[in-house]
């Protein structure tokens, strides 16, 4: 059974919530099945490099072209006062940083969710073809080895439960919160 929208009049607006971690982690299936639920704006990389005309191309100029860019549509959403979730790796804190910093313009609330899978899960997920992500098992493996692990408090949430299960624990930790959400 699909699980209508929530209305959004206990949600904070503008609100930004950071969906980040390892290829194949399940952060794409997470944040939309979540920005469904919530009436957010979802915003992804691998999406944002398709349309920048970067697909296949990850050199750290392209990386950054690619983090600006979802930025800017972030911000602008923000600007409508709108909840908005964005998915990537966010791997390093610089790129972590200008979405505190956005926060803090923004004058909203940050959360920062972490979608985890077991390596052998991830693997197999990464192994097959998936829309718009190009990321691999050797993408992953190199990801993981400069993965540099988030400071401040987040949501972890385990993607061997399903979708829906992983949206009902980050509910619950934004009904602890924003009671009446």
């Amino acid at each position: 059974m699909r699980k209508k929208a929530l209305t959004g009049r206990a949600l904070p607006r503008p609100l930004l919530i950071v969906v980040l971690g390892l290829p194949g982690a399940g952060k794409t299936t997470f944040a939309r099945a979540l920005s469904e639920r919530l009436g957010a704006r979802h915003f992804n990389t691998d999406i944002i490099r398709e349309e920048l005309g970067l697909s296949g191309r990850y050199s750290p100029a392209d990386k950054e072209r690619v983090y600006e860019a979802m930025a800017a549509h972030a911000k602008a959403a923000l600007r409508e006062n709108q909840a908005v979730i964005v998915d990537g790796t966010f791997y390093h804190p610089s790129l972590r940083a200008p979405y505190r910093q956005m926060s803090a313009d923004a004058g909203c609330p940050l959360h920062w969710i972490q979608p985890e899978a077991p390596e052998a899960l991830s693997r197999r997920r990464v192994s097959r073809q998936r829309p718009h992500s190009e990321a691999d098992y050797d993408v992953y493996l190199s990801i993981r080895k400069a993965w540099v692990p988030l400071e401040e408090g987040h949501l972890r949430l385990s993607s061997d439960e399903s979708p829906e299960q992983m949206v009902d624990k980050a509910l619950a930790y934004l009904r602890a919160q924003y009671p009446g959400l």
